[in-house]
């Protein structure tokens, strides 16, 4: 079971429903619904596709739809595209325009003027002018900045080559004031909400702001008020340097690094994506690592190394998530692409297993990774604040160590907001994480989450039965076996929603006998057990006289017998008469009872002590 989630992003050529189907087989946990290619029907009938699938296949898939956010582009140019040459001027214009040699369309009006408040504060700020650099199509042609005024950019060609229509533009030394949401995106999130999307992503995210407006819409339109958790795509220089408060205010993070490359530096990313990896786990907020994580996939069967370098070391830095966009979306091999990465992240598992058996980043690493792009002197864990953790956090740091330490097959916690599986994610426990919860937002949400798996159960009235019926759901999932130590927590009944305040270490009980279940009572006790042909009065005048805390077993029930069960706790029998004298004392008496008793007699010796489950039929071993 791969511990790290994968993200596959949903297109052309993997929106048949084998292909879905196939990729869900082959490890794909959350769909990523790209809203700057398709409409809507498009993104409905594939979220439609992929639920129906993933509930047949009982298989927890989040829907994650990713806003276009106020990209830059560049606008329609003549046949053939406009040919740049290194040295020649070029204007960019707010103009509807076809673009031609020296003139070229831009569809971002507010583009202009913050290329020349830049400038000017930039030259108050310094002695010399600077030069703002301006890339088209993905950094392949540079320009640079002339002058600027309110309608048009005057630039310089650097780097040449042919500009075709709309293709993208970024502007990494200009702080834009561009709104983060656009009317497209407004429109897209009520298409989000409407179909119920588990994760809203935020593309181009510059502050705090930028996530808090977008929360305060989703807010006011969600259903029952709950609202749907925000991703902030880390892609400008911005967002780098405003780390802190985008992760405090964001519900989880991508590490957008093809934009983001562009922006700052190819040679700067990889420690940027260490830091913020580092930083999301510190503050229990997953972390998508993304783009051309197998680019050469799109094309070819096989990934080259560096790719595959690339996909073990974001596992090995601790991603919760690795992504996929367009070898899913559009090319040749989507099935056998998230195959592939699967297989590269299993292998890179098995050694961190070895190397990193529990692990949790240093706050020297982390601070190590931000002071490469930031100041950080201000900032400090909790330990080095001098800040006591929360009970949550200690409850599940202690209950990760714990599970260490006694050799746990996994961890079980029930949850109703999947708070505690989200805590329990950042110590990276070397179990599994079996979260089972009521909701099916919840099941799917966790999805996204480092070592977590999601199942469905049900809304209990009690502490003990949540917790027993959270261990059979594991059991029933094949998570566990019977005779594993297993640890169980999460928040009792009355505490704070999300305060992760109990743990237990239990050992799954050895089913000794099955039958009919009379009542819906479970109990504890000690075996009377009454031998074919021998005398029950005597037995039990000799053994001792039969309590409440007893449990009667006899494969044969007689009106000698009888008596004894009128002054027992519970009965085991191999009677099989729903209406015998038996069933009807157990049901009058109000004591658990197993009718048609089958399994191992010799099994349950006279004093032994062992667990009968009327709700289930189940005769179980004691285990303290």
């Amino acid at each position: 079971m791969l511990r790290v989630k994968i993200v596959c992003t949903i297109g052309p050529t993997s929106t048949d429903p084998e292909v879905l189907a196939q990729l869900i087989d082959a490890g794909m946990n959350v769909a990523r619904i790209n809203m700057s290619h398709g409409d809507h029907d498009f993104h409905a009938r594939n979220i439609h596709t992929i639920r129906e699938i993933a509930q047949e296949r009982n298989r927890p898939v989040a829907i994650l739809v990713d806003l276009q956010g106020p990209k830059l582009r560049v606008g329609e140019m003549q046949p053939g595209g406009v040919p740049l040459t290194a040295g020649e001027e070029l204007i960019l214009t707010t103009e509807e325009i076809i673009g031609e040699p020296g003139r070229v369309p831009i569809q971002n009006k507010e583009v202009p003027a913050s290329i020349e408040e830049g400038r000017r504060e930039s030259s108050m700020q310094s002695a010399g002018e600077t030069q703002e650099r301006i890339l088209l199509d993905d950094g392949l042609l540079e320009l640079e900045v002339i002058e600027a005024t309110e309608t048009t950019v005057r630039t310089r060609v650097i780097v040449g080559g042919v500009l075709q229509d709309r293709k993208g533009m970024n502007l990494p030394q200009t702080k834009l004031t561009v709104p983060s949401m656009t009317e497209k995106d407004r429109v897209d999130v009520d298409f989000a909400l409407e179909h119920q999307a588990d994760w809203i992503a935020l593309s181009f995210v510059r502050t705090a702001a930028d996530v808090q407006a977008l929360r305060k819409v989703v807010q006011s339109r969600a259903p029952l008020g709950r609202a749907t958790p925000i991703i902030s795509k880390i892609e400008k220089p911005e967002a780098v340097e405003n780390i802190e408060e985008i992760i405090q205010a964001s519900d989880g993070l991508m590490v957008a690094r093809g934009d983001l490359g562009i922006e700052t530096s190819p040679e700067a990313v990889p420690m940027i994506q260490k830091m913020i990896i580092a930083r999301c786990i510190g503050t229990d907020k997953p972390v998508i690592t993304a783009t051309q994580m197998l680019e050469s996939m799109i094309r070819n069967p096989r990934p080259t190394r560096a790719e595959a370098s690339d996909v073990a070391n974001a596992v090995l830095d601790g991603s919760d998530a690795i992504m996929l966009s367009g070898e899913t979306a559009a090319g040749n091999y989507p099935v056998q692409t998230v195959q592939t990465m699967a297989n590269i992240a299993k292998e890179a598992e098995r050694v961190r297993s070895v190397t990193q058996p529990h692990y949790r980043p240093s706050q020297q690493a982390v601070d190590g990774f931000f002071g490469t792009v930031a100041d950080s002197s201000e900032q400090g864990t909790d330990k080095n604040s001098g800040v006591a953790p929360s009970v949550a956090e200690a409850v599940s740091q202690a209950t990760v160590a714990t599970a260490e330490d006694v050799g746990a097959a996994a961890i079980i916690a029930p949850t109703a907001r999947g708070a505690t599986a989200k805590k329990l994610a950042r110590f990276r426990p070397s179990v599994p994480i079996i979260a089972v919860t009521p909701s099916h937002l919840v099941y799917r949400q966790l999805a996204l989450y480092w070592g977590v798996f999601p199942l469905m159960g049900q809304r209990m009235n009690t502490i003990d039965e949540m917790l027993e019926d959270a261990v059979r759901i594991a059991l029933r999932a094949g998570f566990v076996q019977q005779g594993d130590v297993t640890v169980v927590t999460g928040g009792v009944v009355g505490g704070v929603p999300g305060e992760t305040n109990l743990m237990t270490v239990r050992r799954i009980a050895r089913v000794l006998m099955h039958g009919q279940g009379v009542g819906n009572r479970r109990m504890s006790g000690r075996v009377v057990r009454l031998k074919p042909g021998q005398d029950p009065l005597e037995q039990a005048l000799q053994d001792r006289m039969m309590t409440t805390q007893d449990i009667l077993v006899a494969e044969e029930l007689n009106h000698v017998s009888m008596d004894l069960v009128y002054h027992a706790g519970g009965l085991i029998t191999a009677e099989s008469a729903p209406d015998s004298i038996a069933a009807l004392a157990a049901v009058e008496l109000g004591i658990p009872a197993i009718l048609q008793a089958k399994g191992e007699w010799d099994e349950l010796e006279d004093g032994q002590t062992v667990v009968i489950d009327a709700r289930t039929g189940n005769v179980y071993e004691w285990d303290l």
